[in-house]
């Protein structure tokens, strides 16, 4: 993980693993990865279908100013699966992971799904809320871009090696770095009794319909906090014109552009993006 981060730019100033937390909220056991730090608490939030590790070169790089807590939300990671997978269920982990932390007021980070969720916390708790970045995500995304890569997540299923999920991971998206992929691939699996790998996130398709609607009200969420919107420069989800329009809408809100990076940017550009969020976070 360090070498892997220290190549794509990442100042590592504490290679220590993250703490394991593991708590529980209404009979659904809950994952975390707690990076420590003394700096301001930060919990950040993945995508679907990623976890909580999608973080691990980001948290790297940020600990150094702030401390950052990933969470792997229900149905994702190291989580329970659960039967309630709505937006407001997820936030309320969020505010049940900062409670189990004993962090009264926290800085929020959420990518794509992970940010639908933050803003849920940030406007039905704005006492608990400082700042919230969203990471590519706003009213009006394009999530046909990702139809060849959300079917291939899909899709996925027990398998005798690693190797062939990262194989077929590249014929999805040439332009994809191996190593970045194995390193994903990895943290999307465990190890089976049979010595095979089984995927760890929930296979039932999440409620688009619902997750786009909530989407669509961002704006409205965003009235009470501090807000940065992260666009990854080659992302084909969140247009340019896209993330200037929910930033004009925001009262105090602002926007940041990461190069060489698409929807993913915590794993294309990690540096890029510790840079835009140490500024943001940690003032």
């Amino acid at each position: 993980m360090t070498e892997l981060a220290a190549s794509l730019g990442v100042a590592i100033h504490d290679p220590t693993p993250p703490r394991e937390i593991r708590f529980s909220r209404a009979g659904c056991r809950l994952h975390a990865l707690d990076w420590g730090g003394t700096g301001p608490p930060v919990l950040l939030l993945h995508g679907g279908g990623l976890t909580a590790h999608t973080w691990d070169f980001v948290c790297l790089g940020l600990r150094g100013a702030a401390r950052p807590v990933a969470l792997d939300l229900r149905g994702h990671g190291d989580s329970d699966w659960s039967d309630d997978y709505r937006i407001d269920a997820m936030a309320a982990d969020v505010v049940a992971a900062a409670d189990h932390l004993g962090l009264d007021r926290i800085r929020l980070v959420g990518m794509s799904l992970g940010g639908v969720v933050a803003a849920h916390v940030a406007d039905a708790r704005p006492d608990r809320v400082e700042r919230l970045a969203l990471v590519d995500v706003a009213p009006g995304v394009d999530f046909d871009s990702t139809r060849r890569v959300r079917a291939f997540m899909a899709g996925l299923g027990p398998v005798s090696a690693l190797a062939s999920v990262v194989e077929a991971a590249m014929q999805v998206n040439p332009r994809a770095d191996r190593a970045g992929v194995a390193y994903r691939m990895s943290t999307l699996f465990r190890r089976a009794p049979d010595g095979g790998w089984v995927p760890k996130a929930d296979p039932r398709p999440p409620d688009f319909p619902a997750i786009l609607a909530a989407i669509e009200r961002l704006a409205a969420r965003l009235t009470a906090v501090p807000v940065l919107l992260v666009r990854g420069e080659r992302s084909r989800v969140l247009p340019q014109a896209t993330a200037e329009r929910l930033v004009e809408r925001i009262p105090d809100g602002r926007l940041a552009v990461v190069p060489n990076a698409g929807h993913i940017v915590q794993e294309d550009n990690p540096a890029a993006l510790i840079t835009a969020l140490r500024s943001f976070l940690t003032r």
